[in-house]
């Protein structure tokens, strides 16, 4: 099953390890040194030139990816619940 992540980005929903909220994440510090590290290494991909609302971290063939996207939490979050039900899961 498939995520859509960006106005043109899909992202497999099985390697995805978590989607947070930027407003709510970035506060700690720990998160902002973890996006930055992130970046600095190649990590990071913006999927949209939109005011960013959350980051998606993913496992993607052993590597780690952080996605930045203008989609919310709860946009995404209720895209897999609703690909999950339509699939029986």
């Amino acid at each position: 099953m498939y995520l859509q992540i960006g106005s043109e980005k899909f992202i497999e929903a099985q390697n995805i390890i978590g989607i947070f909220d930027l407003d709510n994440t970035t506060v700690q510090k720990s998160t902002r040194e973890y996006l930055k590290i992130a970046e600095k290494s190649g990590e990071t991909e913006t999927v949209s030139y939109d005011l960013p609302k959350s980051f998606i971290v993913s496992l993607e063939k052993g590597e780690r990816k952080v996605y930045i996207a203008s989609y919310s939490t709860n946009t995404l979050l209720k895209r897999i619940n609703e690909k999950n039900e339509l699939h029986g899961y």
